[in-house]
């Protein structure tokens, strides 16, 4: 069956070569995994042993889960129900639902009383709480917590639900974009072929055709072949782009920008950030807050030649742009719009890209915000957006 399950991975376009199919074979035939009883192997310890031999770079980790739950589908069964139910699902069912007059009755706090009030509960407080409008804990109406609703609050612990929150206190896991991304349409590199400039560099030769008929023709028809550097494009681009939270709904079309810019231009340098730029950014999420690259270094890096795309919703909080500390993952001791100015002004062709749809930016007063501070050069993630501004950084 181990065919079927090999050919299922070359489909889902993961790298898989025979040498290391039949290095799995062969750690089955050892018994590196089980058999732990009657039964065999279980799939838990198949799955590990396969993906640590099948797959040798971790970013094609997402494309292995999804191949191998399409094939083992039905091999076990999803539901154990003599398991019993998490306590997060019981509790969920707990989760006040209020009506839209109550949620318009909520009061915003402004910063510096929010984070006052903050402090104030982390002193007073001695344990947990639920359904409750004061104390940091779940569901309810605090501005402290996860699970329930306020306009504007801190959200400490699980998962965001409204994307209301100022300030996030987690560690939260993003995920690279995919760069090997297939892209459902070629019409996003043709508007990035927009961005040209070609030079005739390097070793590798191809025919010069005009050349060629006029040394011909000058030789009395004996053929004469003219050979030039072949021609290259020499733009050079620097990429920022926003990872993580409500960038999550548009991955798929920002990985297929991404594998186009790669394709595209032989000089690319890319970074991310999340939210907004602050005083560092980093090329590997899994290792953001040990791999860390300093915005002031990477100004001093790289030459005014370079075009720099920004790619982001701009969905955010105001505070993380105009606030020192506004940023939902740590301190920051200076706002954001300072280090999209210094950006901005190190680097003039510049351009931000933004995947939300544009007939909402009117209504997100962090869009409007860093489309001032970048002049208003904001495009759509379409393909008339994108031919926009490929057009205005190739002047």
């Amino acid at each position: 069956m181990l065919i079927d399950f090999f050919y299922t991975l070359r489909a889902a376009k993961l790298p898989v070569s025979v040498k290391e199919y039949l290095m799995l074979l062969e750690a089955l035939q050892a018994g590196v995994v089980g058999p732990r009883s009657e039964d065999g192997w279980s799939l838990d310890d198949f799955y590990f042993l396969a993906r640590t031999t099948l797959v040798k770079d971790e970013k094609h980790f997402d494309k292995f889960d999804r191949a191998f739950a399409a094939y083992f589908k039905g091999v076990e069964m999803v539901a154990d129900f003599k398991k019993e139910l998490p306590e997060e699902w019981l509790r969920k069912l707990l989760d006040k639902e209020l009506t839209d007059e109550q949620k318009a009755a909520l009061q915003k706090m402004d910063w510096d009383e929010l984070m006052e009030t903050l402090k104030k509960r982390l002193e007073e407080q001695k344990g947990r709480h639920e359904g409750g409008n004061k104390w940091i804990g779940t569901g309810g109406t605090s501005p402290f917590g996860h699970g329930g609703y306020n306009p504007q609050g801190v959200r400490i612990g699980g998962p965001g639900k409204n994307r209301s929150a100022v300030k996030v206190w987690e560690q939260r896991a993003y995920r690279d974009y995919d760069d090997t991304q297939e892209l459902g349409t070629r019409n996003i590199k043709v508007a990035l072929r927009r961005l040209r400039k070609f030079a005739r560099q390097g070793s590798h030769l191809e025919l010069d055709l005009p050349d060629t008929i006029r040394s011909t023709a000058a030789n009395a028809g004996w053929l004469d072949i003219k050979m030039v550097p072949e021609r290259h494009n020499n733009v050079k681009v620097l990429l920022l782009m926003d990872v993580g939270g409500t960038m999550d709904d548009h991955i798929q079309r920002v990985e297929e920008l991404f594998s186009a810019v790669k394709s595209e231009f032989k000089h690319l340098e890319f970074y991310y950030f999340h939210n907004c730029v602050y005083d560092f950014m980093w090329k590997n999420n899994r290792r953001r807050f040990a791999e860390k690259f300093d915005t002031w270094d990477i100004i001093r890096k790289y030459n005014k030649d370079y075009k720099l795309i920004f790619v982001g919703d701009a969905t955010m909080s105001p505070y993380e742009i105009l606030q020192p500390g506004g940023s939902v993952e740590y301190h920051n001791e200076e706002p954001g719009a300072e280090w999209l100015q210094r950006l901005t002004h190190a680097f003039p062709q510049h351009a931000w890209i933004n995947p939300e749809p544009q007939g909402v930016w009117e209504y997100r007063q962090s869009i409007d915000i860093i489309r001032r501070l970048i002049g208003d050069r904001m495009y759509p993630l379409t393909l008339k957006g994108l031919e926009e501004s490929m057009r205005l950084l190739s002047k």
